[in-house]
């Protein structure tokens, strides 16, 4: 009978374990086109940073990415439905000696929403307002050369 406490101890320490790990997990909705397989191609080009504190963590859903503190996380997903014509603001972002990427730029209350324009499949770029206020949204270049390896079928201009 002595052996059962430990069995179980064992077992809730393993638990505690598995909790712990998800825990840092950032929980995202899937996109409609995410088995796209060029979003593989460009989720595993994505840099492991995009700046102090935006480290990459994990994410529960095909096709997406994150960077930064759970709770408010930077979040990429691909595959997500290709914006049409729009009057919203449309910019072209060029990496440093690198591609550049038409982004359709949406604020709402705080929170920037940046989506690819023209691109097949589309990709869209989700900062929450807490991280919008403490940094600039200029990080955004740092996604060019992966997001780059989506066909471009047309631009802002």
């Amino acid at each position: 009978m002595h052996h059962r406490p430990t069995v179980l101890t064992a077992a809730a320490t393993v638990t505690l374990l598995g909790v712990s790990a998800c825990s840092s997990t950032v929980p995202v909705t899937v996109a409609p086109h995410a088995t796209d397989p060029v979003c593989a191609s460009v989720v595993l080009s994505l840099p492991a940073s995009l700046g102090d504190g935006l480290t990459r963590v994990d994410t529960d859903a095909q096709a997406t990415a994150a960077w930064g503190e759970p709770r408010e996380a930077v979040v990429l997903r691909c595959g997500v439905e290709p914006p049409g014509p729009t009057t919203d603001r449309c910019e072209s972002v060029t990496t440093p000696g690198g591609p550049t990427v038409d982004w359709v730029v949406v604020e709402d209350d705080g929170d920037w929403t940046f989506t690819t324009y023209g691109r097949v499949p589309a990709v869209e770029l989700r900062v929450p307002a807490a991280v919008a206020a403490e940094r600039s949204t200029s990080f955004v270049d740092l996604l060019g050369p992966a997001v780059a390896r989506t066909a471009q079928e047309r631009s802002c201009l």
